[in-house]
């Protein structure tokens, strides 16, 4: 079985959705089989539109695991998050079907990428959050988050409860996209930098910039 891991945000969009494909290309060039799989997806009909993005910055184009619904197994037309948009459509969110798609996934590939739905404390049912998902599920985390005003309280509570909970934390992704401020930007990585070496060991920190990405191991 290969591996699976979470790609949680610090808020909604945050960026998740580029950082996820952009994740699976840079594995991918590593040379692992790698595929991304989207938790819930609201506000949507068909194939989950997250999911499109993925293919996109991958540059596949869609693949049989999205075409049959594997990669998400639920779509819902509200957009909200996931309880509301559930209970709106009048349907029931099935974790154990979800949990079947990641491993129908995790059997083809390397590596499957989750990208989650807001952020790690959204509620997935009215007593389930995306939280109790990645706990159940034993799955390591990547985080993504910006240098929008507010981030480093939002980036720090979603660190801080993964390692609360014991949730292995692989990296960071800062996305540097519609950065307006320099000056916070360069401020807030750094402070968030220093945060990850005081507190974590050997974390995976990557930044993108509209199409640029770079990333290292912070030491």
């Amino acid at each position: 079985m290969g591996q699976a891991i979470f790609v949680t945000g610090i808020d909604t969009n945050i960026g998740k959705s580029y950082a996820t494909g952009y994740l699976a290309k840079k594995y991918a060039k590593e040379g692992y089989t790698v595929i991304t799989q989207k938790l819930v997806q609201t506000g949507n009909s068909g194939i989950s539109e997250d999911i499109e993005i993925h293919r996109k910055i991958m540059g596949t184009g869609l693949l049989p695991e999205d075409l049959d619904g594997t990669t998400c197994p639920l779509v819902l037309s509200y957009p909200a998050s996931p309880h509301l948009a559930a209970r709106i459509d009048d349907v029931r969110i099935d974790i154990a079907k979800i949990q079947n798609a990641t491993n129908i996934l995790k059997a083809k590939y390397d590596m499957t990428l989750i990208e989650g739905v807001g952020g790690i404390m959204s509620p997935l049912t009215e007593g389930y959050t995306a939280l109790d998902y990645v706990r159940d599920e034993k799955l390591p985390v990547i985080v993504v988050t910006s240098p929008r005003l507010g981030s480093i309280n939002h980036t720090l509570l979603t660190l801080e409860i993964c390692r609360y909970e014991k949730i292995k934390l692989i990296g960071v992704v800062y996305n540097k996209f519609r950065t307006k401020d320099r000056v916070i930007c360069e401020d807030t990585a750094e402070y968030l930098q220093n945060y990850l070496r005081g507190n974590f060991t050997r974390i995976m920190w990557m930044e993108i910039r509209n199409k640029t990405v770079r990333s290292w191991i912070l030491e």
